[in-house]
């Protein structure tokens, strides 16, 4: 799943999201998707096509456009076996069969009137096991067992949307006994960004806030011999020391606060 979130001008006449097979100009490089909103004609509309050897194929055409001039937007790319499929702020609005293999595709490229706000990637299957409706996000508090604790190697995958009015984010990692060794929490209310000792101690992270209303994230944690590596948003944030027996004992990831989860991956 690929999220684009962002602004639509007040005077947008178009733009165009390509999933690319390269990123050369001369050639062009054959584009396996393009998705293009047109907004400066009689009847707003939405094209999809796909570029081959530099020629256009039969195009796709959505009469109803799901976008409005001056307004916010959120929209998934959802790509299955034979098909795309794409919703517009949480509502769907069109399918595209691939005419080109996906694994062609290496470049997203954005282009024309459209002020992007964030993009985020998926990589790990949205789905409930079965399901082909849109994700619609974990409800938060939830946790996630770790039968076999934690071991050198082991990574933890957390990707979510901030909601509107965040008040905090909470990591814990918890053993049998409920004992809580290893937490992380992020208040919005300071912008800060903290391990928190078993005892309430707290280590500040020494990093900018990559937290914001309304945005996806990624949190990455790295299980390694003598602590966990953390990153955000793909920015390594250094590391706290948890010996390896404690990681080893660990039995439940729990996730509270402000948001809402897409992927959580043990």
């Amino acid at each position: 799943m690929v999220t684009l979130q962002g602004v639509v001008p007040l005077d947008a006449r178009r733009f165009q999201v390509d999933f690319q097979c390269g990123c050369s100009v001369h050639p062009r490089p054959d584009i396996a998707i393009h998705f293009n909103p047109r907004f400066h004609t009689t009847k707003p509309h939405v094209i999809c096509n796909t570029l081959y050897l530099e020629r256009w194929q039969a195009e796709a055409r959505w009469p109803r456009l799901g976008l409005q001039r001056g307004a916010s937007f959120l929209i998934l790319f959802l790509f299955g076996n034979e098909e795309m499929k794409v919703s517009v702020n949480g509502q769907h609005f069109l399918h595209y069969r691939y005419r080109l293999p996906l694994s062609r595709v290496d470049t997203l490229g954005i282009f024309g009137d459209i002020l992007v706000e964030a993009v985020g990637f998926l990589n790990i299957n949205p789905f409930a096991e079965g399901g082909i409706e849109y994700p619609v996000g974990y409800e938060v508090p939830c946790s996630r067992a770790l039968p076999k604790g934690l071991w050198p190697g082991q990574v933890i995958v957390l990707r979510g949307l901030v909601l509107p009015e965040p008040k905090d984010l909470t990591l814990s990692l918890r053993d049998q006994a409920a004992h809580v060794p290893v937490t992380l929490r992020a208040s919005f209310a300071d912008r800060t960004l903290a391990w928190i000792a078993p005892w309430g101690c707290k280590k500040l992270i020494s990093a900018p806030f990559l937290f914001y209303p309304r945005r996806f994230f990624e949190v990455l944690l790295l299980c390694q011999e003598g602590g966990l590596k953390l990153a955000l948003n793909g920015q390594g944030l250094g590391a706290t020391g948890v010996h390896r027996q404690v990681l080893e004992q660990l039995r439940e990831l729990r996730i509270s606060g402000s948001v809402q989860l897409y992927c959580v991956h043990c």
